[in-house]
């Protein structure tokens, strides 16, 4: 602005700097804007992690955003959901199909399903785990054991329970977004008299199959030696059929002949009045 003084006779500048200054304060503001808005566009999806958009609040659309750099709306928000697989960990006390309480630990394996995400996160929320998945496995897990007994849940069943809650959490959780990827059956705690009663059961159940394969090797055992003694009379009756005195009398002259030619010194004596053989005594 150029102000006239009289007094002074010039002509005075008063504006021309402060404008200037004005116009470079107004450059840096918009810059800054610029740079602002420039940051708010771009978002990053982290590993194991997709991005749901949202605008004042209201999901966009059914289309999430991958791990990486993205370019937004400034006015979007990214919501990031993890699809990496998680362990819901459960204990609860359960009933059998007797009414016997026991407590159950329980491992449910699963991950959100990412192209449902936008889906889970419109309908459920970012907490599906807490609304939806701990829920679900709890009615899962006392429907499965309220149709089996106590002993069976201790003893033989626990994988038929556990493909049974994984079944129905299965079918819940697959229709809103989440897919389930195991159930595992850490403990079963039952009370402490029926436990005891179990294993006094099983003990004597092993003492009793003990019991049955001992009488089963005595008894062949028996049947062995009943064999055995059998063959050896069979075999002393053959060998009694074909000794006769003859046979006895050969032999006996035969061993005479032979220790008669040995350098031994023997005393010979003739006439033995039962069988005839000679009696050799020896020195």
């Amino acid at each position: 602005m150029t102000i006239f003084d009289p007094s002074r006779g010039r002509v005075i500048d008063g504006g021309g700097h402060s404008g200037g200054l004005l116009r470079l304060i107004g450059l840096g503001i918009l810059a800054f804007l610029l740079v602002i808005l420039l940051f708010s566009s771009v978002t990053k999806v982290g590993t194991g992690h997709v991005g749901v958009l949202t605008l004042f609040g209201k999901v966009q659309s059914t289309e999430t955003l991958g791990e990486g750099i993205h370019l937004i709306n400034p006015l979007k928000t990214n919501n990031e959901l993890s699809v990496q697989t998680q362990t819901l960990k459960e204990s609860a006390s359960v009933p059998s199909s007797e009414g016997l309480m026991m407590s159950l630990d329980t491992s449910l394996i699963y991950h959100l399903n990412p192209d449902r995400a936008a889906e889970v996160f419109q309908k459920i929320g970012a907490d599906y785990e807490n609304v939806v998945v701990e829920p679900t496995l709890r009615s899962a897990i006392r429907e499965a054991t309220a149709s089996h007994t106590a002993n069976a849940l201790y003893t033989g069943e626990r994988e038929m329970v556990a493909k049974q809650i994984y079944d129905q959490v299965t079918a819940e959780l697959n229709q809103r977004g989440l897919i389930v990827e195991n159930v595992l059956l850490r403990d079963i705690q039952l009370p402490a008299t029926l436990k005891a009663s179990i294993e006094a059961k099983q003990q004597a159940e092993q003492e009793a199959l003990a019991m049955n394969f001992r009488l089963q090797k005595e008894t062949q055992e028996a049947q062995r030696k009943r064999i055995e003694a059998a063959g050896v009379r069979d075999f002393q009756q053959i060998v009694a059929q074909g000794i006769t005195p003859s046979l006895l009398e050969w032999k006996g002259i035969e061993a005479t002949e032979n220790l008669a030619k040995s350098a031994n010194t023997k005393v010979v004596v003739i006439g033995n009045n039962k069988n005839g053989l000679p009696l050799i005594l020896g020195q």
